[in-house]
């Protein structure tokens, strides 16, 4: 960093400013005469025009008798320089008289900056405390010009120059120019590990936040070197040895260098890994004699040989610390204390139970909260004030704050409060955006493209509220959505829910019919615990088939009056003449099949668009257990998703519907992460109405890959119809999947491979089978056909193949977490399928936000 001077008029004036030490005035003092006998108000003042002569006399105070010393002057001075008022002061004698001679430090009359495009002028100008009609002083200057390069320097740019300048103007008054010389951005060229063994360098980098440098490293930032990230990764790295038994662990150093030749820093981590250990025992103490240690067991998350993990012990220690002061014990401290065994590599554990100190809070304060309601913010505490201390309970609280995605930094730190019994808790936050505008876009061989605009505020009104509005238009799906959720529902710790929604899906190579969808949705969220919530929910919404129509053009001519009879193709077939004659035509077509000519919907299909408009309102719930160690990628965990929907609360129709998905993750050697998914679900009748095809289980590549969508599973094989995919009552799946990254890539570039192996079925179709009709022919119900086409006269009603056949694949996949949104390519080969099931080997989807 250079400090310069533009001089636009008055060269001399501005060279002398910085030209006259104070060291030179201080020498001169000090051969000055040994003793001044005047009083203060004998001190003469020359050289000021803004500072009143009585503030500058302030300064000097006399000793004993009224008079001043030579030390009492000598004092004065200093006092008088270190005011920042000055950029000179000296001392004279003239004939027993004290003459001050001050030279005042001109006013600023505007700080502005030149250079910067990479940061605000609002944000620099928040930074610098030299402010516009303030007094100029060097020393201020050169600690702004500091701060502007520190703030470049976090963002990465460590070749930033800052030259400080000033233009005089008349009056004694300047204009200060910061000149900002941005530099090139500093990039960190290699992530190093040193003392690693346990874990390799790639899954290591997994764990930290800082990233390498790469050819997108411009749509992110963590790429730059922030020697606060950097120390912040030694803590990360540190935490994830913990959780996975490594007591010991050291991360000793995290190294930085610069590099001229590759313009970056290189990064090393220096790490002493220790020994893994396993828990050998656990075990409760207590000396609150009243309290049971062992009544609070069920608390801990720490299991007796699984892997030492700090995590789960904290988790345990704030459960217990919790659930003692629910008893009555408000201020019992739970200490975790182990014992290791370095032989055997195990520590036995003991967690004492003791009567801390009972200290009360007795205020909460507030800070940095400038548009976020503080009531937002208090009532994530389970503690307010007069309430007794517990740390656990703070803890838990940052943690939430946190959480709530509201602010950049969250701090709860402690102060002594008016007594030795009370604390104050402060609160520092720093807020940030939390409104969103979106435009998103993606592709996927079932819906095809698909744009979204969307709206958000996360903090409305600085209340906490979340709102959002979308709009959705694709190839084959669109529509708009509202959504609307109080977080704190009559200020308990229960979410409300309103979710208005309109969708449209059109037809497309999978199915021949579109959706017309229209509906409403409040719900109650609860968080049970923090891996475990609950979710109640009311739907009511309106539903229609749409159909082109030459789909839906047999029998349909309102001038004859066998309008309800829908013909198979077998009957045609078998009474083609015939029927041309009963319903009016003058003769069967040339193959036989009359108004399958051109092809049919789906009996389901046709009877759903008799029906017109059709309302649902059901009542239902999702328990929701979730470990995950990370939500968007995850390495370790167990995610299970239980959902029931009962529906006939008023409304058309009438099922109880219950799903179940369960996805579990563990990690494996050379970090290979295994995936288990299991999926099941059942459809049930209740009452007298009949389940409509619209209800039933849709499945494909979302239950075994390699089939198209709506591919599997109960399908009308009517072979001059549509053959539509008619859907099933029962599904069940299973997936074993190995994640791993690829060894020969970067791994900022976020690409991972995937091998497969899943199997499924769906079956057991429980709609519609005939269409009852009118006049002279009377449809029966169908039974399904051992022939393919069926032979003439085999079935009136509907044709459907419903075998239970276990559908399987195997398959490759390319999963890429990329700065466009996550992406996965699948290629999938079935190894058995049914005998009308439809296949996709090469399935692609993915979305961004921009």
């Amino acid at each position: 960093m250079m400090f310069g001077m533009r001089v636009r008029g008055g060269l001399f004036a501005a060279l002398v400013m910085f030209a006259v030490p104070v060291a030179a005035t201080l020498a001169a003092v000090a051969v000055s005469a040994p003793a001044v006998a005047q009083t203060v108000d004998s001190i003469t003042v020359e050289g000021n025009r803004r500072v009143e002569v009585e503030t500058i006399r302030s300064y000097f105070h006399a000793g004993p008798g009224g008079r001043l010393s030579q030390v009492e002057v000598d004092d004065g001075l200093k006092a008088l320089i270190e005011t920042g008022l000055f950029q000179d002061v000296h001392i004279d004698q003239r004939g027993g008289r004290v003459v001050v001679v001050v030279v005042e430090n001109p006013v600023i009359g505007r700080v502005a900056f030149e250079g910067n495009k990479k940061v605000k002028d609002e944000q620099l100008t928040a930074e610098v405390q030299s402010k516009p009609r303030g007094t100029f002083s060097r020393p201020m200057v050169q600690s702004d010009a500091q701060r502007i390069a520190e703030i470049y320097r976090h963002s990465g740019r460590y070749d930033v120059r800052v030259n400080p300048q000033i233009i005089e103007q008349p009056n004694n008054r300047i204009d200060l120019i910061f000149v900002v010389d941005e530099g090139v951005k500093t990039g960190v060229r290699s992530i190093e590990f040193v003392g690693n063994s346990a874990y390799s360098a790639s899954r290591l980098r997994d764990v930290i936040k800082t990233r390498e440098s790469n050819i997108l490293s411009f749509l992110g930032g963590n790429d730059v070197y922030d020697p606060d990230r950097v120390e912040a990764d030694r803590d990360l790295l540190r935490r994830f040895y913990l959780k996975n038994g490594y007591a010991d662990v050291q991360v000793v150093a995290a190294l930085t260098e610069y590099d001229p030749e590759k313009k970056g820093f290189l990064v090393t981590f220096k790490i002493e890994e220790g020994q893994q250990y396993r828990v050998s025992s656990v075990n409760f103490q207590s000396t609150i004699s009243t309290l049971d240690p062992n009544s609070l067991s069920s608390y801990s998350q720490v299991r007796v040989g699984s892997l030492y993990n700090a995590e789960a012990l904290e988790k345990s220690v704030e459960q217990m610390q919790i659930e003692a002061s629910r008893r009555g014990y408000a201020f019992a401290i739970v200490r975790p204390r182990g014992d290791r065994n370095f032989e055997d590599h195990t520590v036995s554990l003991t967690f004492a139970i003791d009567e801390g100190p009972r200290t009360y809070i007795e205020r909460i304060n507030v800070r940095g909260n400038t548009r976020t309601r503080d009531y937002v913010i208090r009532r994530e505490f389970d503690i307010s004030e007069g309430d007794a201390y517990n740390r656990a309970l703070v803890d838990r609280a940052e943690r939430r704050l946190k959480n709530l995605d509201f602010f950049k930094t969250v701090k709860i730190t402690t102060e002594p409060g008016s007594s030795s019994d009370r604390v104050i808790l402060i609160v520092d936050l720093e807020e940030k955006s939390t409104g969103d505008f979106s435009v998103s876009g993606g592709y996927s061989t079932t819906d095809g493209a698909l744009a979204e605009v969307s709206v958000s505020e996360r903090n409305l009104l600085g209340r906490g509220l979340f709102a959002k509005a979308s709009v959705t238009y694709g190839q084959y799906a669109r529509g708009y959505s509202l959504s609307f959720v109080e977080p704190y529902l009559l200020d308990y710790r229960v979410a409300l829910g309103l979710d208005f929604y309109q969708r449209q899906q059109l037809s497309n190579s999978y199915i021949s019919y579109g959706t017309k969808t229209l509906g409403f949705s409040p719900r109650l969220g609860f968080q049970l615990r923090e891996d475990l919530s609950l979710q109640l929910r009311y739907s009511i919404y309106q539903q229609e088939i749409t159909l082109p129509s030459t789909l839906a053009n047999c029998n349909m001519n309102t001038s004859n009056s066998l309008l309800a009879f829908n013909p198979s193709p077998a009957w045609v077939a078998a009474n083609g003449a015939a029927a041309a004659n009963a319903l009016g035509a003058t003769d069967a077509s040339a193959n036989g099949l009359w108004c399958y000519s051109d092809g049919e919907a789906s009996l389901p299909v046709r009877k759903e668009l008799a029906s017109g408009q059709t309302l649902t309102s059901a009542l239902g719930y999702t328990l929701n257990y979730n470990t995950l160690d990370n939500n968007k990628n995850p390495n370790d965990g167990l995610l299970i998703d239980f959902k029931q929907d009962f529906a006939g609360v008023g409304g058309d129709v009438s099922y109880i519907k219950t799903v179940i998905d369960a996805k579990y993750y563990t990690p494996l050697v050379s970090d290979i992460v295994s995936v288990i998914h299991g999926q099941a679900g059942i459809l049930n009748k209740l009452g007298s109405n009949e389940l409509r095809m619209l209800d039933h289980f849709q499945m494909g590549p979302n239950l075994v890959r390699g089939f198209a969508p709506n591919g599997i599973g109960p399908r009308d094989i009517n072979p001059y119809g549509t053959q539509d995919a008619i859907g099933g009552t029962k599904y069940w799946g299973v997936s074993a999947e190995l994640q791993m990254p690829f060894w020969f890539l970067p791994k900022e570039v976020g690409l991972k491979g995937a091998v497969y192996a899943d199997a499924g079925g769906l079956y057991d179709y429980q709609g519609p089978t005939s269409w009852a009709a009118t006049g002279e022919v009377n449809t029966a119900g169908c039974v399904k056909p051992t022939q393919n086409p069926p032979s003439p006269g085999t079935c009136l009603g509907l044709q459907y193949d419903d075998s239970k056949v276990v559908r399987t694949s195997v398959g490759v996949g390319l999963i890429w977490q990329s700065p466009f949104g996550p992406l996965r390519f699948d290629y999938a080969i079935p190894l058995t399928k049914g005998a009308y099931d439809r296949t996709q080997e090469f399935r692609f989807g993915g979305g961004t936000t921009f």
